[in-house]
């Protein structure tokens, strides 16, 4: 199953999400085969990041709590609002994703 995570940064603590994020990144590409979709979610200016939005492929719920616990913006305390939800996708991706590689 799909599970969502919505994460909202603690807005002073931008410092260090800079500072986490090459871990943060490590940890996501051990998962890469399992990753729906991920990627931060940006502010107002389209630019700073200020939460992230995974969607991932996890046996369970406590499986995927699991694995947030151990994610390093999670041991940073970067996030001030976590939300994980179960997720059935219904629709086929047309827009946001990058061009397949050719063949």
């Amino acid at each position: 199953m799909i599970y969502v995570f919505h994460l909202l940064d603690d807005p002073r603590l931008g410092d260090v999400r800079i500072a986490v994020r090459p871990a943060h990144k490590d940890y996501l590409a051990a998962m890469a085969d399992r990753i729906a979709f991920a990627g931060p979610l940006l502010g107002e200016d389209g630019r700073t990041m200020v939460g992230s939005l995974l969607a991932i492929d996890f046996g369970s719920l406590e499986q995927a709590r699991a694995w947030l616990a151990d994610e390093p913006f999670t041991r940073a305390g970067l996030y001030a609002h976590v939300h994980v939800h179960a997720f059935e996708n219904l629709w086929p991706q047309k827009a946001g994703f990058p061009p397949a590689p050719a063949q």
